[in-house]
């Protein structure tokens, strides 16, 4: 048990050896689900996208599918993550991937930089979630659009237990915080059994 809980810790901030290994497996096993969510935004052309808690690199690639001639940032609290994206995504690098390292309780963007912002299996571990809520909507362009992609929407779920410094909210208890953080039109998209796609527009 405690490797386990060792292992799955490093879902929050990848670290070391157990890190990169999981930053390996969360590129291969969150595919299902990230398509699944992104199959709910409407992707134009030219789109300038954030990922926050980008992990291993793998949803920046599948943003970029999803928009022809679109520019991708990602960002992610672990150096081992930022190491791992640049990599996945090298050949893009500093042209239309671009990735750094930093927090989603002060993203290091401008105002209303973004089209789209998505958060991947992360919110779960965001400090002071309501703040980084706000920090997001500036983040946006006006029309611009936040996806909120889970799979664990249980508060009392077993992970909560085993990964540490984790949180779960139901689809309902994330779409209200939206709507208090000043986002509209906020919908939830389900899939059994478990996964939620919750994407609110900045107005």
């Amino acid at each position: 048990m405690g490797i386990l809980k060792s292992l799955f810790t490093n879902c929050a901030c990848p670290q070391g050896q157990m890190g990169r290994f999981m930053l390996k497996f969360m590129n291969l096993c969150h595919g299902p689900l990230t398509n699944w969510g992104l199959s709910q935004v409407n992707f134009p052309d030219g789109w300038t996208m954030l990922d926050i808690g980008c992990g291993g690199g793998a949803t920046l690639q599948r943003l970029l599918k999803k928009s022809n001639d679109s520019v991708v940032y990602g960002l992610d609290i672990s150096e081992e993550s930022v190491t791992k994206a640049r990599k996945t995504n090298k050949d893009l690098l500093g042209k239309r991937v671009f990735v750094e390292q930093g927090s989603a309780t002060n993203l290091p963007y401008e105002n209303e930089k973004f089209d789209l912002v998505t958060a991947v299996e992360t919110v779960y571990f965001w400090p002071n979630l309501p703040g980084c809520l706000q920090e997001v909507r500036r983040v946006l362009k006006k029309g611009g659009q936040f996806a909120i992609i889970v799979e664990v929407v249980d508060t009392n779920s077993k992970w909560t237990n085993v990964v540490e410094g984790m949180k779960a909210n139901t689809p309902a208890q994330l779409k209200a915080m939206l709507d208090e953080a000043g986002f509209v039109q906020t919908k939830i998209h389900r899939k059994k059994p478990s996964n939620a796609t919750i994407i609110g527009i900045k107005a």
